[in-house]
């Protein structure tokens, strides 16, 4: 019979070291790659601008396929990569595949149309440094994007500041952290809104418009402010102001003879903009007093001088079943010189647009609208070209 010692010594103790169970190593997380923080989106945008025309004598420096010889074109071709490369940095590129370089025949060129960075200041996002080709915070039409504008181009009086919308410079924006999310929210399809450019804006530019090289010793400096008040039925009102200030070099890529001179131009202008968000009814205006170059058929002449001019649109937003309707009617006026056009062309324009937007699906937009229009332009080659006329426009968009 075994004692109780003898069973004690067969049984056998466990050391402390022996008790701990090797667990296994958790899993290394997945390196990130680049092309997990970069996102691509775009929109195509495809027009026919020559039913019930009555005068193919009419033409447009914004739509060069409206007027005679004039067919089917593509306006718009974007590509848009954009992430948050860091937790400070965000990047957007957009380059567009449907350029036409000025006096060219040939059509479909790439061209860069943004290029920025956006460098927070705080962990809030609630102030960014913007550097690189961006839009130039003046006017709220002009930094809507054409992927949410019901109109097919933009109004005269204040694109007429900043053709193609943007220019190389570092920006400034300051907004609330809530008010950057109510800028998000209102930038798309149904509200059309602008984006979010802060509550204020305040930057320094080159001032000769994108893609264009600088040609004077003298910057731009541009200021906004803008506010989206929010109302307890859910509707939103959005006014703001803004101003810009430089010198703009009239080249000799511009002139039409070498009888005109260019030169450097006091270009300044300042606006007013009022939005009521469509939901349903709708009113978007803007207005602009300023000087810059025109040119001047008394003398042969481009000299500063005053311009005025802006646009009113009322439009309704509802649904039948999933699909979007937006009915617009939209009215311009502009009286001044177009600095970028050839000898800073002399301008009067009176504008009304009557069209309709469908949305039937989130990736297919048709948009129509009836343009009833008279253009006085005036610049060497035509001390006086006055067109008038009616034409029925139609524009295809496809979002991705």
């Amino acid at each position: 019979m075994l004692s109780a010692s003898m069973v004690q010594a067969q049984v056998a103790v466990p050391s402390a070291q022996d008790s701990v169970i090797a667990l296994p190593k958790p899993p290394e997380a997945p390196k990130a790659h680049w092309y997990d923080k970069i996102s691509l989106r775009g929109y195509v945008q495809i027009r026919y601008n020559r039913l019930l025309e009555t005068n193919s004598g009419l033409k447009t420096d914004y739509d060069r396929s409206v007027g005679d010889n004039g067919g089917f074109i593509i306006r718009r071709a974007r590509l848009v990569f954009s992430g948050n490369v860091h937790e400070r940095v965000y990047i957007y590129i957009q380059p567009d595949l449907a350029s036409t370089p000025s006096g060219s025949s040939t059509i479909h060129f790439a061209q860069l149309r943004d290029a920025y960075f956006d460098l927070s200041l705080d962990k809030k996002k609630e102030y960014r440094l913007r550097v690189g080709q961006s839009k130039v915070p003046y006017g709220f039409e002009n930094m809507q994007s054409s992927q949410n504008r019901l109109t097919q181009d933009r109004n005269d009086a204040l694109n007429s500041a900043l053709p193609n919308e943007r220019d190389l410079g570092v920006m400034f924006y300051w907004a609330p952290e809530h008010i950057r999310k109510r800028f998000s929210e209102l930038a798309n399809s149904r509200l059309k809104g602008s984006g979010d450019y802060g509550v204020f804006g305040l930057g320094i530019y080159n001032g000769q418009t994108a893609n264009r090289s600088e040609a004077n010793n003298n910057q731009h400096v541009v200021a906004r402010v803008s506010y989206p008040f929010a109302f307890k039925n859910g509707q939103i009102v959005e006014p703001g102001v803004q101003a810009y200030t430089g010198l703009y070099t009239v080249t000799a890529d511009q002139l039409s003879s070498s009888a005109i001179k260019g030169g450097n131009f006091t270009d300044q202008r300042v606006a007013a903009s009022l939005v009521l968000y469509p939901q349903p009814f709708g009113f978007q205006a803007e207005y602009n007093v300023g000087k810059g170059p025109e040119f001047d058929p008394a003398t042969n002449s481009i000299q500063s001088k005053s311009l005025q001019g802006g646009y009113a649109q009322a439009m309704y937003a509802f649904k039948i079943g999933e699909q979007n309707f937006i009915p617009f009617v939209k009215t311009q006026y502009f009286d001044g010189g177009k600095k970028a056009e050839t000898d800073a062309r002399s301008s009067l324009v009176y504008e009304t647009e009557i069209g309709l937007e469908w949305q039937p699906i989130p990736s297919f937009e048709f948009a129509t609208q009836y343009t009833i229009t008279d253009r006085t332009t005036k610049d060497g080659r035509n001390l006086n070209n006055r067109q008038h006329g009616q034409l029925l426009r139609l524009q295809a968009q496809f979002n991705f």
